[in-house]
């Protein structure tokens, strides 16, 4: 496993359009995931052990984002073939069993992860209203460890911050995990 950290915020940067197929059978778009005052795009995947260290706090923290209407999609970029855990069926169970409130697409091509310039899972990206990028940091402070009683909640203070101003905040740490499992040249 090897662990990455995203650069940081390239601030006012244009979100990236998209048509992924979610877990529920529908297509997702730039346009039909954002939310009014927002959108948050992270880049999961199921067998991550970053992303399964937060996955309960991440699931409530989306959920309460959109009462400041803040929409959040999900995005899987991993190597499927040489990853099998984060397969269209796996992540179909994942959605189930944590009851994601937002959808949850593949992204089979690995196309969308380069637009945006993930580097590893997971990797946030805080958009306002007008789709410009406020935040490129952390879910919070305690990695894949168990968080503190006083764990700074540092994403969804951020999204509400950037659904009340439009502006993410200036002081932003880089997020940590596992690399993004990009397809081998020859199988491209």
């Amino acid at each position: 496993m090897v662990s990455l950290n995203p650069p940081v915020c390239n601030f006012g940067e244009r979100a990236h359009d998209f048509n992924l197929l979610g877990v529920d059978g529908k297509r997702y778009s730039l346009a039909n995931a954002a939310g009014k005052n927002g959108l948050l795009v992270m880049f999961i995947c199921n067998h991550c052990p970053y992303v399964k260290a937060i996955k309960t706090r991440l699931v409530a923290d989306c959920a309460e984002l959109l009462k400041y209407g803040i929409n959040t999609i999900a995005i899987q970029s991993n190597d499927t073939e040489n990853y099998p855990d984060d397969s269209y069926e796996r992540m179909i169970e994942e959605s189930k069993l944590f009851n994601f409130s937002f959808p949850y697409v593949l992204d089979e091509t690995q196309e969308v992860a380069k637009a945006y310039g993930a580097v590893c899972t997971p990797d946030f990206f805080g958009y306002n209203a007008h789709l410009e990028l406020q935040y490129r940091g952390r879910f919070d402070a305690a990695g894949r460890g168990e968080p503190p009683l006083d764990n700074p909640r540092d994403l969804l203070n951020a999204m509400k911050l950037i659904a009340e101003t439009s502006e993410g905040p200036n002081n932003q740490i880089a997020s940590i995990g596992c690399s993004i499992k990009w397809f081998a040249p020859d199988s491209i």
